[in-house]
């Protein structure tokens, strides 16, 4: 993000708003139909004996989930371990996986400015989390988080990893957001190989809103690509700039018609609306630009699913099921008194 701020969304500022004026002269063309830095260097590698996941079948995600990244470093915001993760948030996505020392594979260090004592401790509360019908999932990416997946090998290492990471830490799944580029052959390659080794895998991905404008973007590309077991894409619905709607008008950030038409884009060209979910900064400190009061998230969720709430932009169907929603962070939920927890997750959590 900027200075100390990490998260989902990460990238500078300024390709951001170039991204957005692209598409909108694109838009008024005829033309159309956007992580994190890491804070903290020099983990010390995490130590124990590999956790296998839980025999018992792992509790599905609710039909409304509410989706929080978790910090694993301090930037500022509040610390938290896993444990004190509000109970509102039904999928916990780790920040962030690390790159490995072979091409496409990732790792993961515990920081040890989160506070835990052991590795044990921390796996401890991911299956804590899951014995309350919760899912924990590893984040790979962030604006530094470089990972690349482009041939066969890096797909397979990739892959491979991911895999030892479920099973060393009992992760239910991964979270893809990539912020610099990916390779919709490979990494669907690779997603899909991770669900062929663990058939109950959560996939979450976290795309930048110029990522999702269109179907033949390679964002766009893997999520159709994986879609018989895609959990949800929760674009990042901040750090964008004005963005094109599937009516084809630019909406400025930061409003009701900003979430709707750009989430209306992905729900008319392939995704589930189980598939859907709105990305949002918790507070104003959370990330340069986007955030939004929760009302307006919920005024979105209500036009998007209901036909009430909507700005000018109205969508022509309403779309029940629609996922839920994320925020970058639990954190910096924290932070902002639980704000984004009680009044986006009771919402969600009500959808129809």
């Amino acid at each position: 993000m900027f200075g100390v701020r990490s998260g989902p969304g990460g990238r500078k500022v300024t390709r951001r708003l170039l991204a957005g004026l692209a598409a909108a002269v694109l838009s008024s063309a005829g033309l159309v139909a956007a992580g994190t830095a890491r804070a903290t260097e020099g983990h010390p590698a995490a130590a124990a004996a590999p956790a296998a996941r839980s025999a018992a079948h792992p509790a599905a995600v609710p039909a409304h989930a509410l989706t929080g990244y978790w910090q694993n470093f301090n930037n500022g915001a509040t610390v938290q371990k896993l444990k004190d993760v509000d109970d509102a948030y039904d999928i916990i996505a780790v920040s962030f996986a690390d790159v490995a020392d072979r091409p496409g594979a990732v790792t993961f260090h515990l920081d040890p400015a989160v506070g835990y004592g052991s590795v044990d401790d921390f796996k401890a509360d991911i299956k804590a989390k899951q014995a309350a019908g919760k899912s924990v999932i590893i984040s790979v990416g962030g604006e530094k988080g470089a990972v690349s997946v482009n041939d066969d090998a890096s797909a397979k290492n990739f892959a491979d990893s991911v895999g030892t990471l479920m099973d060393e830490y009992g992760f239910d799944g991964v979270d893809i957001d990539l912020e610099n580029g990916l390779d919709a052959t490979y990494l669907t390659q690779a997603l899909k190989a991770v669900h062929a080794a663990h058939g109950d895998v959560v996939v979450t991905m976290a795309p930048q809103t110029v990522d999702m404008q269109s179907p033949q973007n390679e964002y766009f590309k893997t999520a159709l690509g994986i879609k018989d077991f895609l959990t949800a894409v929760n674009m990042q619905y901040y750090n964008s700039g004005s963005m094109n709607g599937c009516d084809g008008k630019v909406y400025a950030q930061g409003s009701v018609d900003f979430l709707t038409s750009l989430a209306c884009i992905q729900l008319e060209n392939g995704l589930d609306p189980s598939q859907v979910g709105i990305g949002v900064p918790a507070s104003d400190r959370a990330a340069g630009s986007g955030h939004v009061a929760p009302s307006v998230v919920n005024d979105a969720l209500d036009c998007l699913t209901k036909g009430t709430g909507c700005g000018s932009f109205k969508p022509s169907k309403q779309y029940t099921g629609l996922r839920g929603a994320m925020t970058w962070s639990t954190n910096w939920d924290a932070t902002n008194g639980s704000e984004f927890a009680h009044q986006v997750g009771a919402h969600v959590h009500g959808l129809p």
